[in-house]
């Protein structure tokens, strides 16, 4: 890193520690506002003061995101739905019966605001993101402005706090305000709970897409079976049958009329094919999505280049959600974008599936001007699939497929190691940052004699609030170590599972 993005670097840990200071007040403020709507009754200042939590932490979650590379899911609870009223307009909540929704609808916000943990958590996050993360990425800014406090004192030591930051400010700062962001997705993240609520509630909004589209698909099937297939197949056998009549006195018009016959069935039978097809079609059922988005391609009027690179078969919902994606794209680029070449990419990236389709038409793709892509949109989110695409006028538009938990991988050896490393950290670094930190730091502030075994307390007075700053960065950074250690080892098992 230059110096410019080290000194770039260290100002965006002392803006972190500022924040992290504004949210100690912003912690402060909420603590009387839950003290006032929970011991006193006043219960609506308890919505603005959560409206004001949640608006804090989420400047640490976008912080953390664009400066320290962590992307932090909002934690929350879905909301609740709104009341609904009774046949005759009224609205309940319990025994009782109100005119309007207001009163139901507060008391349902509020259930949900409490019961959800990641108030609480985030009421939490703010107390403590001072004397943790904050302090931890702001540390080569509080070392300068100790020692310019010493130097203003007339105390010559104060020129190595500078210094040291200076010296070490290239690797630690960055590391620092990464060790933040994981520190913030730790605390900030959502919990099982919420995470599982949200699949919940996205389930249930895709389940009812996915029934609509299969509705849509039925009534398709049914149309072109009555208006294809069937109606040529009526008309082959009114055409044997009036053969059947002149066999005998007209041979030639008979045998006319059953080559006819034989070509309406020729017809028919490329239409059931080519229905069939549409409902699955067979090269994926026996040859697996690779050979398949390749027929497809052959298929195609564009000059489609395949790039396949898979470990082997998928679940066949999942080749089938994933073969009609790229059949949709491939037919938008021709009817759409004009386009006269393609390239289709396959793909495994740890256990997503990934489909990259780009092409060298006009561009200007939206999902919401109905050109099939919200339809492929639906069916992926079936399987917590996503589709980006990226079509500016002009072109090119490149479209990307991807399908987590897809493709099977065979489980990591364990992390003895990180286990072990995750216990101490988790186990010791209370003792740096209470006993050793904080507590020897309240202890000198009001001037007590008793020394303890506070290490810091011993050591001359220049070196006495370094080193309980230094105790409190030291098992700062341990808890980073153990919350990190800890994530990496759960997202190895999640991969697994």
């Amino acid at each position: 890193m230059d110096q410019i993005g080290t000194v770039r670097t260290v100002l965006r840990g002392a803006a972190l520690l500022g924040v992290a200071v504004l949210g100690q007040v912003v912690a402060a403020v909420a603590l009387v506002g839950v003290l006032l709507s929970f011991l006193i009754g006043l219960v609506f200042v308890f919505f603005p003061t959560v409206r004001l939590v949640r608006a804090m932490t989420r400047l640490s979650r976008r912080l953390a995101r664009d400066w320290a590379g962590a992307a932090v899911d909002e934690p929350y609870l879905p909301p609740p739905a709104p009341p609904r009223p009774l046949p005759g307009g009224w609205y309940r909540d319990g025994r009782t019966l109100y005119r309007t929704p207001r009163v139901p609808a507060g008391k349902q916000r509020w259930a949900w605001l409490v019961r959800d943990p990641a108030t609480w958590r985030d009421l939490g996050f703010l107390a403590v993101d001072v004397w943790s993360g904050g302090l931890l990425a702001g540390a080569p800014v509080i070392l300068v402005a100790l020692g310019a406090v010493q130097l203003a004192h007339g105390d010559m030591v104060g020129l190595a706090w500078p210094l040291l930051a200076l010296v070490t400010a290239r690797w630690y700062a960055p590391w620092a305000v990464r060790a933040y962001g994981l520190f913030a997705c730790a605390l900030l993240g959502p919990t099982e709970r919420a995470r599982l609520a949200r699949q919940v509630a996205d389930l249930t909004r895709t389940r009812t897409d996915v029934v609509d589209s299969q509705a849509a698909e039925l009534r398709r099937i049914e149309r072109d079976l009555h208006d294809g297939a069937q109606a040529r197949l009526v008309a082959i056998g009114m055409t044997i049958g009036a053969a059947e009549e002149l066999i005998d006195s007209d041979p030639a018009a008979a045998k006319a009329l059953l080559v006819k016959a034989r070509d309406a069935s020729a017809t028919a039978l490329r239409e059931l094919r080519r229905l069939v097809r549409g409902i699955h079609p067979p090269v994926l059922a026996e040859r697996g999505l690779g050979d398949a988005v390749r027929a497809l391609a052959l298929d195609t009027p564009l000059r489609a280049h395949v790039t396949v690179e898979l470990p082997g078969r998928l679940d066949t919902p999942l080749e089938s959600a994933a073969y009609f994606a790229v059949s949709e794209l491939l037919a938008n680029a021709v009817r759409h974008g004009g386009a006269s070449e393609a390239s289709i990419d396959v793909s495994a990236h740890g256990t997503s599936l990934r489909i990259t389709v780009t092409d060298d038409g006009r561009g200007g793709a939206d999902a919401s001007r109905g050109t099939g892509l919200t339809g492929v949109e639906r069916r992926l989110a079936a399987f917590d699939g996503v589709l980006a695409v990226s079509s500016p006028v002009g072109g090119p538009t490149t479209a990307v497929v991807e399908l987590p938990r897809a493709v099977p991988s065979a489980r990591p050896p364990a992390a003895t190691w990180r286990t072990i490393v995750a216990a101490v950290c988790w186990g010791l670094c209370w003792l740096p940052i209470f006993p050793q930190g904080l507590v020897a730091g309240a202890f000198k502030i009001v001037g007590m004699s008793e020394r303890s075994w506070f290490l810091a307390l011993y050591l001359p007075g220049s070196f006495q609030w370094p080193t309980i700053l230094g105790m409190i960065v030291l098992g700062s950074a341990m808890l980073v170590t153990g919350i990190t250690l800890s994530a990496g080892h759960g997202q190895n098992t999640g991969d697994d599972a």
